[in-house]
């Protein structure tokens, strides 16, 4: 009686007792991980100038009025919107608003979901396969290149990643709970992912569903029911924005950009949707030529080549008659019309020439196939053999490509933005996509195999997985629809590549140390044979990456690949396991670590934040940072001071063809400035009728040619009307942020090329590297009009 009574008496105390959860220990090395992926993604951020200026100007937009806010506003009148969904942006514009506009500030959410991305990656690792793993797939997902480069810029892709990986992340959750409210919440995330980069964000929706359905242990009844929910929440959270866009009166809100009817969902599945996969057919010719449905990579330049290659007069591209020591053909320099729409040279379509006679000395990339980005003679031939500078270097870019600044995307121009390598099934191992994303690729698939081999359960029959195989078929099902689709794919660019390093990385933890398991155990001898194959491979892979730029690295690395191999086989048919393990793991980071932990660290030394962004060592050379060029043009004070001073009380501070000339213009004064052809000059914004009545009005008075574009109605109108102001009396010269070579008209509508000092007289170069970008003023070469002189 006295036990049973001590019994109850102790039951009753354990029950009265608080319960405490488990401590859980601090994860050093995850911290560590975190503070490094902090560093590489936010040092030097103050140095971003104005990132993408084409997202900086609608988020400066943005921060002045709700509606701007909600629509995605390019400039602060609420004219026209930019090309992409609003919630990346919305988040980089409340930081903005907090902080004010800066380059860092706008950047700032980007490297936060960045860092984001690479907890959540160890989160949805760690659970199934432990500590090792996870830690592993976030040191992956920290070290490759095109994750740090994307998550220094604001560019939309670190966002987007962040949300599809907090999408499965509550898919996880889901399966184990066995809660349809979790698998609505995932799935409701792509949807707002979709709002943030449109069909990108559902290349891993077909995993999704078929992961669910393997995942979580219901009736298939109810299976059926909680992705029924699931794909309601999606089509809701996805059709909202759009939805309330479209449904909206067109006189109640801005000019959707990038669109040709004024249309969100025309605009997703059009020129955000099967033109990526098929090419682009809209927005064409004007400030770019845009891409393709060639096989051939890089839609404005060849994927090989020394150089040779320009921009015609009709927008399209030519094999180039420049010679590979940079002489260019000689003769008189033609002559342009500032207004008219062709191009010589390497003009990018802004109805420029080169300067004629020596060019003066610049670096990070000049003229015509100079190996090394040296400098050249500009071409000052006849206008049919000019084709010219347009920085476009020569053949030491990854595969040989043509490019600009000595990288993929170097200064923003054509050859990097659009070298996406040949269509193929090893296209993402190529140089101008590996090098940024395919570092570690190999032993990505290896451990892919490896791992579903190693955790299938003997017993079970073919169809039936394990919880961690399902796990393998989530990340390799991410691995193949997006390599399948950027294998295939027309129109992106190289630094989209970031799609692929979530499923890289997760591979890499979960993979690797199965394969090693799988070495050394006595199993079946195909599995042995992966660890080494997936240590060949990569050491290879990574010699032949490097070579271009080190080639004493691309020996060391082959060298220690073959040693951690043979050090393996000696391990393992001796006693000396343990005695070795130490120097296979030394000799294993050196061929798989090192190169691409280094091609990570460029970006943040050089402190870049592009509009294209790359990692690559020629960022690490004087001036080869993106110095000009899509998303970085640069502001002509003489000019700006003339319009402001002359603007009165006209709505906007002045009208032009593209985005490029405005974004500039737009951050340095918060004034709206109109563009009626959006990012490219081709989005039929405005009509001819309409555009005359803000001019009668008094809302317009200047307009100002600089690119080329679609809308040749208002174009051919103004200059047909409107009354050319002399460039004598706004100076001619060019204060910029982000240095370039630049050419300025004179009043007599001919160019005159000038050395890096010249000032006045409307012409005036900078030395710091040519303007290789895609089209766009920041105070290059135009006309001002002044359209009150019309109906005065």
């Amino acid at each position: 009686m006295i036990n049973e009574v001590t019994i109850l008496a102790q039951t009753a105390q354990q029950q009265t007792k608080p319960r405490t959860r488990p401590q859980r220990r601090c994860d050093w090395y995850l911290l560590g991980i975190l503070g490094l992926a902090l560093f590489l993604y936010a040092w030097k951020i103050w140095e971003a100038g104005n990132a993408n200026d084409f997202y900086t100007a609608a988020i400066t937009s943005m921060t002045k009025s709700w509606r701007n806010f909600w629509y995605a506003s390019f400039d602060p009148a609420g004219f026209i919107t930019v090309d992409k969904p609003p919630v990346a942006l919305w988040f980089m514009a409340i930081s903005a608003k907090i902080f004010g506009v800066h380059g860092w500030s706008v950047v700032l959410p980007s490297v936060l979901f960045g860092v984001g991305s690479v907890y959540l990656l160890d989160r949805l690792v760690r659970p199934r396969f432990g500590r090792l793993a996870g830690n592993l797939a976030a040191l992956t997902m920290t070290l490759t290149p095109i994750v740090v480069a994307d998550s220094r810029t604001n560019n939309m892709d670190a966002t987007l990643i962040f949300f599809l990986l907090l999408a499965l992340y509550f898919l996880q959750k889901a399966t184990q709970a066995q809660r349809p409210w979790l698998v609505m919440l995932s799935f409701g995330l792509i949807g707002i992912a979709f709002n943030i980069k449109m069909l990108q964000a559902f290349m891993i929706l077909p995993i999704m569903y078929l992961y669910y359905w393997l995942a979580t242990k219901q009736t298939w009844r109810k299976k059926l029911g909680h992705l029924a929910l699931a794909t309601v929440s999606l089509t809701f959270f996805t059709l909202l924005w759009p939805l309330s866009v479209d449904l909206t009166s067109a006189s109640e809100r801005p000019y959707e950009g990038g669109s040709e009817t004024n249309s969100v969902l025309e605009l997703a599945f059009g020129y955000n949707g099967t033109q990526r996969l098929l090419g682009q057919t809209t927005g064409t010719g004007a400030r770019f030529s845009g891409m393709g449905n060639s096989k051939e990579g890089g839609g404005m330049t060849p994927p090989s080549g020394n150089g040779t290659g320009g921009t015609t007069a009709s927008g399209g591209t030519t094999a180039g008659n420049t010679t590979p020591g940079g002489t260019a053909p000689t003769g008189a320099p033609p002559t342009v019309d500032p207004g008219s729409n062709g191009t010589t040279g390497g003009g990018n379509g802004q109805g420029t020439t080169p300067p004629s006679g020596t060019a003066p000395s610049v670096r990070g990339g000049q003229t015509g196939g100079s190996s090394n980005g040296q400098t050249g003679t500009a071409p000052s031939g006849n206008p049919q053999n000019s084709t010219g500078t347009g920085g476009i270097t020569g053949q030491n870019g990854p595969g040989g490509q043509q490019m600009t600044g000595g990288g993929p995307g170097g200064n923003g121009g054509a050859g990097g933005a659009f070298n996406i390598g040949t269509a193929g099934p090893f296209r993402i191992f190529q140089k101008a996509l590996g090098q940024q994303v395919s570092w570690l690729l190999a032993v990505a698939m290896f451990g892919l195999l490896g791992a579903f081999a190693f955790y299938r359960r003997r017993k079970n029959r073919w169809y039936q997985t394990t919880a961690r195989q399902n796990e393998v078929i989530l990340w390799g099902g991410w691995l193949i629809l997006t390599y399948g689709f950027f294998s295939v794919a027309s129109f992106f660019h190289p630094y989209y590549m970031i799609m692929l390093a979530p499923a890289i990385a997760a591979l890499v933890g979960i993979g690797l140390p199965a394969i090693w398991q799988q070495f050394w155990a006595k199993r079946r001898i195909w599995t042995l044979v992966l660890l080494p194959l997936a240590l060949l491979v990569t050491s290879g892979l990574q010699a032949w990456y490097v070579y271009s730029d080190y080639p004493w690295l691309s020996w060391l690395i082959l060298l220690a690949g073959v040693t951690a191999v043979a050090l393996l086989f000696i391990g393992k048919y001796s006693h000396l396991k343990k005695k070795l393990v130490p120097s296979i793991l030394v000799t294993s980071t050196i061929a798989m670590v090192v190169a691409p932990a280094w091609w990570s660290l460029t970006p943040t030394l050089s402190g870049e934040s592009a509009a294209i962004p790359y990692a690559s060592p020629s960022l690490l050379s004087s001036g080869a940072r993106q110095a000009g060029g899509l998303g970085s043009e640069s502001v002509n004070s003489s000019l700006l001071s003339y319009l402001q001073k002359n603007q009165g009380s006209a709505t906007y501070l002045f009208a032009t063809t593209d985005s490029g000339t405005a974004a500039p213009y737009i951050i340095a004064t918060g004034e709206a400035v109109m563009v009626i052809g959006g990012f490219n000059g081709t989005d039929p914004a405005i009509t001819l009728k309409r555009f005359k009545k803000l001019v009668k009005a008094g809302q317009i008075k200047y307009f100002y040619l600089a690119g080329k574009s679609s809308n040749n109605t208002i174009v051919q109108w103004v200059k047909k009307n409107a009354q050319k102001v002399a460039a004598s009396k706004y100076g001619g010269t060019t204060s910029s942020s982000s240095t370039q070579s630049q050419t300025m008209f004179n009043q007599n509508n001919k160019t005159t090329g000038r050395s890096a000092n010249t000032t006045g007289g409307g012409s005036t170069t900078t030395a710091n590297g040519p303007q290789a970008g895609l089209g766009g003023m920041g105070g290059t070469s135009g006309t001002l009009y002044d359209l009150a002189s019309i109906y005065d």
